[in-house]
């Protein structure tokens, strides 16, 4: 049951610092403690934002091969990740009770039970508690190479008194079991961060929001290759790489999928709006899908949710 009928949420169009933890702790600190500042009761952070989405690298990788400069920048990347939980995460921690907002953030998650790597979304409360996480369910081409794949034990979404929080990472959003598995939990406050900046991604998160009848938050970062330590040990990959290898395109849009801010791009900013709560119901007159669109007699649903061990 929602306690309030209006929440000001803000997403975050932030590059990462990237394969250095401490400053990209810090750098989203700073952008918490900011939004919070202005009003923002949910914050939302692009996919992989600690400690970076490796954009145009390949880790001297090819199919049969994989050269020793890309271990050693492996190494690097898998050093700057996070263990979930741990104690590198307190000054997160800490800036989001300053805050007072909840805060979906993403990691590159170091796994407990392996030397694994996932895409991982971590979901904080007011008061700086981790409410839990996602594992992203299948990295796309490349990216399977850096990060294995989650199970349907993290399809995670929480109560928050706004609505139900949770979603998807980036082209996760085009399995549509994986949105009905999210529809199944009754998220209404969808976030979708992504690595995605072509047009086509705006008609995905619009065609979520009527879909769901749900408020997208879809959080992208803006990455210059200067932002690229120049020291990597493949750093020749990124020669043919534009300038601007990540424009952005986050945005915000409302269950009838209508913009609310955005989609911004080229540019470092917070996108803040003030959602009118009562559209989820409002939406709900003519479509439902989970209630009277789901049509139970003809169609079933399941999700396999134990840990896969």
């Amino acid at each position: 049951m929602r306690c309030s009928d209006t929440v000001t949420v803000a997403v975050a169009q932030v590059g990462s610092v990237f394969m250095d933890r401490e400053a990209c702790l810090s750098k989203a600190c700073a952008w918490i403690k900011e939004a919070g500042k202005n009003g923002a009761q949910i914050i939302v952070f692009p996919e992989a934002f600690l400690s970076g989405y490796p954009r145009g690298l390949r880790f001297d990788s090819a199919i049969g091969s994989r050269g020793a400069k890309g271990k050693q920048d492996w190494v690097r990347y898998w050093r700057s990740s996070v263990a979930v939980p741990s104690d590198a995460l307190e000054p997160l921690a800490s800036a989001i009770q300053e805050a007072n907002s909840y805060v979906v953030m993403g990691v590159t998650e170091q796994a407990s039970e392996s030397g694994t790597l996932y895409c991982t979304l971590l979901y904080y409360g007011p008061d700086g508690t981790l409410l839990g996480k996602h594992r992203k369910l299948k990295p796309t081409a490349i990216e399977r190479l850096i990060w294995g794949e989650g199970d349907g034990s993290t399809l995670f979404t929480t109560s928050t008194p706004y609505g139900r929080l949770g979603g998807l990472i980036c082209w996760e959003n085009y399995m549509p079991l994986a949105r009905m598995a999210m529809y199944s939990q009754g998220v209404n406050l969808y976030v979708a961060p992504t690595a995605d900046q072509r047009s086509s991604w705006q008609a995905t998160i619009q065609h979520i929001a009527c879909e769901g009848r749900c408020f997208v938050l879809a959080a992208n970062q803006f990455v210059r290759k200067e932002d690229y330590p120049t020291d990597l040990a493949c750093y020749s990959e990124l020669e043919q790489q534009p300038d601007i290898m990540c424009r952005g395109g986050s945005a915000i849009v409302n269950p009838f999928g209508e913009y609310l801010a955005g989609p911004l791009y080229d540019q470092e900013q917070l996108l803040y709006a003030e959602l009118d709560l009562q559209q989820i119901d409002q939406g709900h007159l003519d479509f439902d899908v989970m209630g009277h669109y789901a049509r139970p007699d003809v169609f079933l649903f399941r999700v396999n949710d134990p840990p896969q061990r």
